[in-house]
């Protein structure tokens, strides 16, 4: 079972107390994007082998959205940070580079 700390609340929650968000750290766009621009972020995701960052809501608890690092394969969880940061925070980074040698931020 998939277990993420909330970042707010400091609880350890197990995936049924929370609600998956999809992918984190997309660019979005505004109602002057192109035809092209605006389907890539309606329908292209990443779904990757590995090492991925995703939106949760810590729906049975405090109710607020974090982001998480976690490796889609072996369901190991690299940390979990508050959804207001633009990208992930340089202590996660180093984590997964420090178990995943020769990985790399896109």
């Amino acid at each position: 079972m998939l277990l993420l700390e909330c970042p707010y609340c400091g609880i350890a929650a197990e995936e049924t107390e929370l609600a998956p968000g999809g992918e984190a750290h997309l660019k979005r766009f505004g109602p002057k994007s192109s035809d092209d621009e605006f389907e890539s972020y309606m329908f292209a995701r990443k779904n990757p082998k590995g090492v991925h960052f995703e939106r949760w809501r810590h729906a049975y608890g405090c109710g607020k959205w974090f982001l998480a690092a976690r490796c889609t394969a072996t369901l190991e969880v690299f940390g979990t940070y508050p959804a207001q940061v633009g990208a992930p925070p340089p202590e996660i980074v180093a984590k997964i580079k420090a178990r995943r040698p020769g990985w790399s931020p896109e």
